[in-house]
């Protein structure tokens, strides 16, 4: 399926991105604007900042939209990560940093420990930096989570990815109950923290659908919404059933902040998880808690 004209971006020019590519190359961190193959890895490079994908880069989960390749094997922690990533942040000078990562299902907290080590580095080395964490379901272990929340993240993101009836074909090891109950936890027992998700279109859905997600999520008084277009990773991923047109998009916006509430819905169709996170900086400062 061709892209349509507002899909198409102009290759990064590698010497804007070097240097951060050459520093998470240094420090041997994966980021997820590499492993992801994210669309906006030369606006973000090119500005400086990037989603550092901890634990991978192999993920024990196959979702068969994501492009990170999949390993199910046993692995142990890199205990030197959480400073090596200190370290990149600091280096970088970054005011947001955001933290995500594979799953790992492997492990008995899931990884909760490598967060919460991630976390103490960053403050160690850049104590004025704020912190958002991407993080996975913890397959509902709330222990895990507990002590990820209790490391005091400024923004907590969990992604809703789809609607419920396309789970079982998008996101086959996740549960959409799951991931709400998550997000409402979240918000009732840690108030202070702002809490965030994301969905992408272009899956087969409908758009009234993708409003009862919203309406869903905005239940949950979750704050900050990103909605983007999917694009199929190769062809062993899903196809896309759909250009969303931008259109569609700003209706989102405009029905998610106007309508329902949101803090802010950011809805483009490049727009993901982690694009212009930066911004979070500014809500934070509009609206304190």
């Amino acid at each position: 399926m061709l892209k349509p004209s507002w899909l198409r971006v102009k290759a990064p020019q590698q010497e804007r991105i070097g240097g951060v590519s050459d520093l998470l190359s240094d420090l041997k961190l994966n980021t997820v604007c590499q492993e992801a193959s994210c669309p906006n890895i030369g606006e973000c490079f090119a500005g400086g900042t990037a989603t550092f994908l901890i634990m991978g880069p192999g993920c024990t989960r196959a979702c068969p939209y994501c492009d990170i390749d999949f390993d199910k094997s046993v692995r142990p922690l890199d205990a030197t990560e959480p400073e090596r990533l200190g370290e990149a942040v600091a280096r970088l000078g970054l005011s947001h940093v955001v933290i995500t990562s594979v799953n790992r299902d492997d492990l008995i907290d899931g990884g909760a420990s490598q967060f919460v080590a991630c976390i103490e580095q960053v403050r160690k080395r850049s104590s004025l930096t704020t912190i958002e964490l991407l993080i996975p379901d913890f397959c509902g272990n709330w222990d895990a989570l507990t002590s990820v929340m209790n490391a005091a993240p400024n923004v907590l993101n969990h992604n809703i990815e789809t609607v419920p009836r396309l789970y079982k074909k998008v996101r086959p090891q996740g549960l959409y109950e799951r991931s709400l109950e998550l997000l409402k936890k979240v918000r009732e027992l840690w108030p202070k923290v702002y809490t965030k998700s994301g969905l992408m279109v272009g899956l087969g859905e409908t758009k009234n659908e993708v409003l009862q997600v919203l309406s869903e999520l905005r239940s949950k008084e979750v704050d900050i919404i990103t909605i983007g277009q999917y694009l199929s990773p190769g062809t062993k991923h899903l196809p896309v059933q759909r250009f969303v047109l931008p259109d569609e998009f700003a209706f989102f916006r405009k029905y998610g902040e106007e309508k329902l509430g949101f803090l802010q819905v950011v809805s483009s169709p490049l727009t993901r998880s982690s694009y212009h996170a930066g911004e979070v900086r500014r809500l934070m400062e509009k609206f304190p808690r």
